[in-house]
């Protein structure tokens, strides 16, 4: 509803629609073109709007209107609570951010100099192709969600907090951003911890991480020990009314009913994946967006080309040579690359993710890969002065390997300028990115030696400012 309609669209709501939608009235503006800068007016220009609402949703100043080449800029903005879903505008916003992302390919002015950079040069414009788009689910996308379990006498309730009002906590009733399981499960945890003192005392927050197919786990963390005949007993109980895993965690203390992890199914150029996903382990939080990303990595392992049906075109070719991986994580992209490739080398230097990735190779018959322990850094010693490291005893001759392909999935920081000049002897380069930001800096690293074929937007996380990214590069002149 518009700001002029709110009222009688806050009357048609239940309770629980009432309170998500007060929560997010605390926090946030919807898209109406009405900001603390700019009237209230219906003939706002819808993009002036979209820029003041996005920007507003993350927090602090709204965006401005100033001399830029579209009309507006962006500020410094700060991220705030908000757990409404809005399909309505859903692609407007969305649109926002894509539009946001191009923008750090844009030519601009040198930055402030630094110690590090004394004399920085002026920002070339780097050139895109059209944005490949993938949407989320307009509600229940998010498969994890953590909240904090507050304790009123007699009452508790689930609780988040606006960065404005940081100790005052906010009743989460519902969430509809995440997934029906959560929702699910959210009012009858409520309902069990208040059969039980033994659950409920000393209990400070609850995480929630399900699957698309169901399946369930729920960590509780607890002011106390929680390793006592008397808790695990009335928790088992809970356990089994509630038909999920169970894990208590208190200071040097974890017990677990039933399993530590779930196992979620992904369907992936008409090919179910599955993966062991392990409590505390990172996980991509939006299924159905990750089932996408992976689709386009595989179409862009061997296609310069834009394709409009991503996952509806047949299963892409296998190739002759052999893929590098870096920042594997727990094998989420190695699973679904492997049979595009003769041979995947997927490095990583988290000794758990390695473990997970493992398991999940073997889960889905990946044979062709091979993990290892090892930074960026080491991965090129070994490879470019024959470095021996003790991880790498389990892994094929690295001379054994045609490695012409990379895919690179980096934390929000990027690659940085070492990774990327390593990086920048393969033929082709899939990037894949939770920072729009670092991913044009490492493609402006790269610019004398590749060029962006394509582009697309993953909505990760729809109705906040963060839009994941995918960038084929590949070698100029090959």
């Amino acid at each position: 509803a518009t700001v002029g309609r709110r009222s009688s669209a806050i009357a048609a709501m239940s309770s629980t629609a009432r309170a998500s939608h007060a929560l997010c009235a605390r926090t946030c503006r919807f898209l109406s073109g009405r900001t603390a800068s700019r009237p209230s007016s219906s003939s706002a220009s819808l993009k002036g709007a979209r820029a003041a609402a996005a920007a507003e949703r993350a927090g602090g100043s709204p965006a401005h209107r100033g001399p830029g080449r579209r009309g507006w800029q962006w500020r410094a903005v700060r991220a705030r609570l908000d757990v409404a879903v809005r399909p309505d505008t859903y692609r407007q916003e969305l649109d926002v951010k894509i539009e946001r992302a191009r923008s750090h390919f844009a030519a601009a002015p040198a930055p402030a100099p630094t110690p590090e950079v004394p004399h920085p040069k002026p920002l070339d414009e780097i050139h895109l192709p059209p944005t490949e788009v993938h949407e989320s689910a307009r509600s229940n996308f998010r498969m994890r969600a953590e909240f904090r379990v507050w304790h009123d006498g007699d009452r508790s309730y689930l609780a988040m907090f606006d960065s404005d009002d940081p100790k005052t906590p906010i009743e989460v009733p519902s969430f509809p951003m995440g997934s029906e399981k959560i929702n699910e499960l959210m009012p009858a945890f409520i309902e069990e911890i208040g059969r039980s003192e033994v659950i409920r005392r000393k209990l400070f927050q609850v995480n929630f991480l399900t699957t698309m197919k169901g399946d369930a786990l729920i960590s509780m963390l607890y002011h106390k020990p929680v390793k006592t005949d008397e808790w695990e007993r009335e928790a088992e109980e809970m356990r089994q009314r509630l038909g999920v895993s169970i894990i208590g965690r208190s200071r040097k203390q974890k017990v677990v009913l039933g399993n530590d992890y779930v196992m979620e199914e992904i369907e992936v150029d008409g090919r179910v994946l599955t993966y062991k996903q392990l409590e505390g382990g990172f996980t991509q939080p939006n299924a159905g967006i990750s089932a996408k990303m992976l689709e386009w990595a595989r179409s862009a392992a061997v296609s310069d080309a834009v394709s409009d049906a991503v996952g509806e075109a047949p299963a892409p070719a296998r190739r002759s040579d052999d893929l590098l991986e870096l920042y594997c994580g727990n094998g989420n992209f190695t699973i679904a690359m492997a049979p595009v490739f003769r041979a995947v080398l997927a490095t990583e230097v988290s000794k758990v993710s390695v473990a997970a990735a493992r398991l999940n190779a073997d889960a889905n018959g990946a044979g062709n890969v091979a993990f290892a322990r090892l930074s960026s850094e080491e991965l090129t010693l070994a490879l470019d002065a024959g470095k021996r490291f003790s991880r790498l005893d389990d892994v094929p001759p690295l001379e054994s390997y045609d490695l012409r392909t990379v895919l690179v999935d980096p934390p929000r920081a990027g690659m940085g300028e070492e990774v990327s000049e390593f990086v920048s002897r393969f033929d082709r380069i899939v990037y894949i990115s939770c920072n729009p930001e670092t991913l044009a800096a490492d493609v402006r690293t790269l610019r004398d030696t590749h060029e962006v074929a394509r582009f697309a937007a993953f909505d990760q996380f729809p109705y906040t400012p963060h839009l994941e990214c995918g960038a084929l590069l590949i070698a100029k002149g090959r």
